[in-house]
């Protein structure tokens, strides 16, 4: 190995997807090689990796084809870079402990929170991305190799779970917000509020000085409106459009942040004021839904799709956790060798926030 190093061992833990289809897709081993940095990367050390969406969607196949909305096809529908064994996990924090050529040797030893992404164009744009736990191995695991670039320090005296809730949901609704233009003053509606990317976009919302409003599951409410919803609506509500206009006193919806889809979609256009802006990172309760157009062009709508995240929308996230603006919702924590368990919890969703997975030698540490 070409690099700069501290003791490393040959072989981990790991999680590896081994193909679509269900949980027992996922093994745990605890004998996979520990992969080298190359030229211009870094070799970190888990010490935690917050769970997703993505990561059941992509195990399941669930994301279809243009085609055939019920196809078994992973995330990336064009030109799939997803190969098994695949080790998952985006949002990864821990420690420096080799770099590759090319790498300054003093930044072994340095914590370090992961940008997941893999930026295929040198600009900013979103039209040819990948990630880390897709298109290469991610952090379910004791180790993982990051291009240095995506490695970023960060000025906070979090610890590394809290750090780990971070990234990928926050990193997604930073671009939804982005993409939408929402402004300080606006008012946003947040579908899914209670989940990883829906408690950050309600936060990102406050950061804005937006106003942010939330559709919760029932007995989530009280939890969101401690991280800044300024209001919620119970989930099921037989007349959605009206308990929004119920809870803003009548006042108009700017912006919508849907991560659920389903059957209210054609409702969250109705709760948008004319000219209003919809945005989508998600589908959890169904991708197809119904849309009458009228409602649509009669209201001259925007509706923007969005998947990850720029570099630019990273520093903000950065600059939010240094500047105390958004704050940690941990919803629990697993070992590594529990993922199984993990992974239903997550699926469960009877929890706030983010599902935080840790390294078996991690969770054995003295407090």
């Amino acid at each position: 190995m070409n690099a700069m190093t501290r003791t490393v061992p040959a072989t981990m833990a790991a999680v590896l997807l081994t193909g679509h289809g269900g949980p027992e897709k996922l093994v745990y081993r605890t004998n996979v090689k520990v992969p080298s940095p190359a030229p211009g990367e870094v070799l970190v050390k888990v010490s935690a990796c917050g769970m997703n969406n993505t990561d059941v969607w992509v195990r399941q196949g669930a994301y279809g084809t243009e085609e055939d909305a019920a196809a078994v096809s992973t995330w990336r529908r064009q030109g799939n870079t997803l190969v098994f064994p695949r080790i998952q996990g985006t949002d990864t924090v821990g420690t420096i402990i080799a770099v590759g050529e090319g790498v300054p040797p003093d930044r072994i030893g340095e914590r370090v929170m992961v940008d997941f992404s893999i930026y295929n164009r040198d600009d900013d744009s979103l039209a040819d991305i990948d990630y880390m736990g897709h298109g290469r191995d991610g952090g379910y695991a004791e180790y993982q190799t990051v291009p240095a670039q995506n490695a970023h320090v960060v000025d906070t005296d979090m610890s590394d779970v809290e750090l780990a809730t971070f990234c990928c949901a926050y990193l997604t609704g930073e671009q939804m917000l982005e993409r939408a233009s929402l402004k300080a003053g606006e008012r946003v509606l947040v579908t899914g509020a209670s989940g990883g990317v829906g408690s950050g976009i309600v936060q990102l919302a406050r950061a804005r000085g937006a106003i942010p409003y939330a559709v919760v599951g029932k007995g989530k409410e009280q939890a969101v409106l401690d991280i800044g919803a300024e209001a919620v609506i119970t989930r099921g509500v037989a007349d959605l459009p009206r308990a929004v206009a119920e809870v803003t006193g009548g006042q108009p919806i700017d912006v919508v942040a849907d991560l659920v889809g389903g059957a209210i979609f054609n409702d969250l256009l109705r709760v948008l004021r004319p000219e209003g802006r919809y945005t989508t990172a998600g589908a959890i309760a169904g991708p197809v839904v119904q849309l009458d157009l009228r409602t649509m062009y009669l209201k001259q709508l925007q509706l923007h799709g969005s998947s990850q995240g720029t570099r630019a929308d990273f520093r903000r996230i950065v600059g939010y956790i240094e500047a105390k603006k958004i704050r940690p919702v941990v919803g629990g924590v697993y070992r590594l060798s529990d993922f199984h368990r993990a992974q239903a919890d997550f699926v469960a969703k009877d929890f706030v926030g983010k599902l935080v997975v840790v390294p078996d030698a991690v969770a054995e540490r003295p407090a």
